[in-house]
């Protein structure tokens, strides 16, 4: 079997997860690492691992580590691709200071200033300001705005400075006040604490929701869970164009369905079942080749006693990776489905929290 698969990008065949797992193993990351900053459970990690290494042809996890070089995902020494591959990058430490300025990513991109609406100008130019607040507090250079916003059809203007002006402009709360965007050493940076970025507060929730999953308190989990979802308005990001655009549409639609999946896990063990269903249902339509959403669906049937539809989920999702995909379920979801037709509810991790209420 070979050692890697030599290409000049990311294997098609791979998911949007997929890709960002295989960067994070790339990067020398463990399971739990990559679980950690991916929000995902670390049994998913080990899922989607073992599908990438199948569906490329690879030997093992180093091989692995071999291929996200060869094929650009991650640089030697720079860790992921910048401009190209960004599996889990920080919005801007905020803090609401001097002029109080939010801005949402968390949908289409709105600012406000002082609670009124601000005109950020056309897409091209909220793609520029995107890019900054997504820049993880460095500066960057017009070369990187570019990659960002325009990818491999640059404008032939020098509009970047424009940009930046009209964008300064916009966002200045009087002629007297400072910009919230500074030049940096290497290029352009929203200046710390100026900004109240909704994208940087949902890491924050995520972060909380870590500790109280550690910590054991599922009541917190889920409540911190419900204020991170509370922050989606619509589909990020929606209508912005460019590369880095396109692909933190896509980290941020998984990141939602991740902190989803959590609130739900721990809905489940307190014995909130009928709550827990309406929700499922409506994600695993929405997303059908998300096989840990259909095992939390099968579990949840299975638990308010509907086994016969519990086991037609799985058979919808097996047709599904069969005739779409040419793939067959998961471990993960085969074992579901052996369980439900033993009825092994302790080995489903049905059993409720001691104390929990059971639903309806």
């Amino acid at each position: 079997m070979p050692t890697s698969v030599t290409t000049d990008r990311p294997a098609a065949v791979l998911g949007h997860q997929e890709h960002q797992v295989l960067s994070a193993v790339g990067c020398g990351l463990r399971d739990d690492e990559v679980a950690a900053a991916l929000a995902i459970p670390e049994d998913v990690v080990a899922e989607h691992l073992a599908r990438i290494l199948v569906k490329l042809g690879l030997r093992d996890r180093a091989a692995a580590i071999v291929h996200a070089f060869d094929c650009g995902l991650v640089v030697p020494g720079r860790g992921p691709r910048t401009g190209s591959v960004r599996p889990v990058p920080r919005a801007v430490t905020v803090r609401a200071a001097g002029p109080g300025i939010r801005l949402s990513m968390l949908g289409p991109l709105r600012a406000w200033r002082d609670g009124r609406p601000l005109d950020l100008g056309h897409l091209r130019q909220q793609a520029v300001l995107a890019a900054l607040a997504l820049g993880a507090g460095r500066s960057l250079s017009q070369r990187e705005l570019l990659d960002d916003v325009w990818g491999m059809e640059p404008p032939v203007a020098n509009v970047v400075p424009v940009y930046i002006y009209r964008l300064r402009k916009a966002l200045r709360a009087g002629e007297g006040s400072d910009s919230v965007i500074e030049r940096g050493l290497r290029g352009y940076q929203l200046v710390s604490g100026a900004v109240d970025v909704d994208v940087a507060r949902m890491e924050e929730l995520v972060n909380g929701i870590g500790k109280a999953d550690r910590a054991g308190e599922p009541l917190e989990a889920v409540r911190l869970c419900a204020q991170a979802l509370e922050l989606f308005r619509a589909e990020p990001l929606a209508g912005l164009p460019g590369p880095l655009a396109e692909l933190e549409r896509l980290r941020l639609t998984e990141r939602r369905i991740a902190i989803v999946q959590r609130k739900l896990t721990w809905q489940l063990r307190l014995g909130q079942d009928s709550e827990a269903i309406g929700e499922l249902s409506a994600l695993s339509t929405a997303h059908p080749f998300n096989e840990s959403l259909a095992a939390m669906l099968m579990r949840a049937l299975y638990r308010t006693g509907r086994q016969a539809d519990a086991l037609r989920v799985f058979e919808r999702a097996r047709r599904l990776l069969a005739d779409d995909l040419g793939v067959a379920p998961s471990r993960m979801l085969r074992r579901a489905h052996q369980m439900i037709l033993r009825g092994d509810e302790a080995g489903l991790g049905l059993i409720p929290l001691a104390g929990s209420v059971t639903g309806p």
